[in-house]
């Protein structure tokens, strides 16, 4: 079984600066600002939804199919794919935009500014989810708003079960159009404050949006996740990390790890805990695809931190 992944592509770049964006700003001039900071350290590091989620997939022994419209620039990723054995067919090129772009600038005390460009995200709408393509479950990640609207649409006419992950994409739908989305949806991830704001503009509490689908999972950060199926709550614990570097992508390897129990048919609690190490492999390590593991180790890890294998 393959899992066609709804997102974006992304590059990430991300800036330190070592003193305290506080220092720079007052507070009284902040109707008139214009500050520069000084970044001595700069990386840049492949990101976006799709790419992130198919790249922990494919750790994971996952078939991952990513679907995202990019830009001109495109190149130096496409290269990193193909040395990754990311299938990539389904990658759609515009060559007078650019890949969506983040800039993120970090402060001494992990504060952040960040601008991002979604060039050809925007685009996403272009492309259809295929079918007779072998893909038997989906996800439909952050990307530009009128292809996350097609995808779902498209997802469901087809009868192809998907995992609906508005994350920062979400504020972009009102009450009604995330109600659709969730209706279409068979399973939905949100973080815990995404929870709140998909309550807030639906109207609906959490137990009544769970009764709409098959299974709502809330991340919680350190604390774990909670997920509803039915009339039961599965409380899955977090995993310590080995370090606590950089969260960014955490959510996403989370994501391939509901896509790897979904697609291997695990139980809930089981795929939650396969979620949970994944985030904390994660967020171990700098940038969003960094992290290596064979499978044989992230098993024996599993075993370590719940004391039984998965299947």
């Amino acid at each position: 079984m393959s899992a066609l992944i709804c997102g974006s592509y992304a590059y990430d770049t991300i800036m330190v600066f070592d003193g305290r964006f506080r220092d720079q700003i007052m507070p009284d001039r902040v109707h008139m600002l214009n500050v520069a900071f000084l970044v001595p350290r700069l990386r840049r590091e492949y990101g976006g939804t799709a790419g992130n989620i198919a790249y922990n997939l494919k750790l994971l022994g996952g078939d991952g199919i990513p679907m995202a419209t990019v830009g001109g620039d495109f190149a130096p990723y496409e290269r990193w794919l193909d040395e990754h054995g990311i299938d990539r067919r389904f990658v759609k090129q515009i060559d007078d935009e650019y890949t969506a772009q983040a800039y993120i600038t970090t402060d001494r005390d992990d504060n952040q500014i960040t601008a991002f460009h979604p060039g050809a995200m925007n685009q996403s709408h272009t492309q259809s989810v295929p079918l007779n393509e072998g893909v038997g479950v989906g996800i439909v990640a952050p990307d530009g708003r009128d292809g996350m609207i097609q995808h779902a649409a498209q997802f469901a006419e087809a009868g192809i079960p998907f995992l609906f992950d508005p994350g920062q994409g979400l504020p972009m739908f009102d009450g009604e159009e995330l109600l659709d989305f969730v209706d279409k949806a068979s399973w939905v991830a949100v973080n815990d404050y995404e929870s709140g704001m998909l309550e807030e503009r639906t109207g609906l509490d959490r137990e009544a949006l769970a009764a709409r689908v098959d299974a709502l999972i809330v991340t919680r950060g350190a604390e774990g996740s909670l997920i509803y199926e039915g009339d039961k709550v599965h409380d899955v614990e977090a995993v310590p990390p080995a370090a606590v570097n950089d969260p960014t992508g955490c959510g996403d390897a989370y994501r391939a790890g509901l896509l790897f129990g979904l697609m291997n048919e695990l139980d809930w609690p089981t795929t939650g805990r396969i979620a949970s190490l994944m985030g904390s492999i994660k967020i171990a390590e700098h940038g969003t695809q960094n992290h290596h593991f064979d499978i044989e180790v992230f098993r024996a890890r599993f075993r370590e931190a719940f004391g039984h294998d998965f299947a």
